[in-house]
């Protein structure tokens, strides 16, 4: 039996296991007193007087008022530096993300489907579903889905949605026209600002 030659390079992990990669925790998001790097800082903060500082001075000054230097700009020239208790600091950060995602809207979009014969009492009641969706401030994707040899039938899905459309035009305003994608025709109506 020959022997295989030897070949340097990564060796493989036992049962397939990969070395994670860690991700920075939010604490390591901020370089703090020593792990500052620069040379001089921008100082800011409520006791302190504002300016430009070196480093050693900067840190001297934060350690009297016994509290952190944390890099919050390190693209800045200089780098600005706040002094701030850093555990209080990151508890505002966490504060001022939660409120920027309570601010962020939040899209709500409901989905009816129609087949391309729908009858009218069929028709009028998710006319009258989706007037409720829009009324609640949420977008409204209605949709012809043809089964089949349905899809012979497109213009007449089309003028559904159409007539969907118009039917709702005291609602909402129609986003996109009837596009035909695979076996649907999608429209969508977005609610009219109040």
């Amino acid at each position: 039996m020959e022997k295989k030659p030897f070949i340097p390079g990564p060796r493989p992990r036992p049962n397939g296991a990969q070395r994670r990669q860690q991700q920075p925790s939010p604490k390591d998001q901020y370089a703090t007193n020593e792990r500052i790097r620069a040379r001089e800082v921008r100082l800011v903060g409520d006791n302190v007087e504002t300016g430009i500082y070196p480093i050693q001075q900067a840190l001297a000054i934060a350690e009297e008022l016994g509290l952190d230097l944390i890099e919050i700009s390190p693209t800045a020239q200089p780098p600005v530096c706040k002094v701030l208790d850093y555990q209080k600091f990151l508890y505002q950060q966490k504060k001022h993300q939660k409120e920027q995602k309570a601010k962020a809207t939040k899209v709500v979009v409901k989905e009816i489907r129609f087949g391309p014969q729908t009858d009218d009492h069929d028709y009028n009641f998710k006319l009258k579903h989706a007037v409720g969706f829009l009324k609640e401030g949420a977008k409204v994707k209605a949709y012809v889905f043809f089964r089949g040899r349905s899809i012979l039938f497109k213009e007449q899905g089309e003028v559904l949605l159409l007539r969907f459309a118009q039917d709702l035009e005291e609602y909402g305003k129609v986003e996109q026209m009837p596009v035909l994608e695979g076996k649907r025709m999608i429209i969508m109506i977005s609610p009219k600002k109040k």
